[in-house]
């Protein structure tokens, strides 16, 4: 009787999640070395290795802890407070002027930056080619 119980309980399916091999530091690019599977569902945590590595980490990530997606992105291209290249399109006006980077971030990121003529804070779109595109196009 119990085992005809067992087949219709509802189980939690089990997955793997990426959990950190060692203590990985800010800034650092994640490699195959990093991070390995565990047969858990953590909650948050990614499922996938392919995903996270080539990845940069936003924080410090420690020895046997989750890697979380907020926890890594695309590697910086921008640094904070580097001179940028800012381009503004809507129609046929463009316009190309220079920013100071409020943050750090990589392509397909938004950050914010400090228009040098006009001394205001928009916030734009990096691209490939490391221009930061603002305005409505973006």
């Amino acid at each position: 009787m119990w085992r005809f119980l067992l087949i219709f309980l509802p189980l939690p399916a089990l997955a793997d999640s990426v959990v950190a091999t060692r203590t990985i530091r800010a800034h650092s690019l994640l490699s195959a070395e990093d991070v390995t599977l565990v047969a858990m569902d953590i909650p948050d945590a990614l499922t996938d290795t392919a995903a996270v590595i080539g990845q940069e980490t936003r924080v410090a990530i420690y020895a046997g802890k989750p890697v979380q997606a907020a926890q890594i992105g695309p590697s910086a291209i921008v640094e904070r407070n580097q001179i940028v290249p800012l381009a503004y399109s809507a129609g046929g006006l463009s316009i190309l002027t220079e920013g100071r980077a409020l943050a750090r971030g990589g392509v397909g990121e938004t950050i914010d930056v400090l228009n040098l003529t006009s001394r205001i804070k928009v916030a734009g779109l990096i691209g490939p080619d490391g221009v930061l595109r603002v305005g409505p196009s973006f």
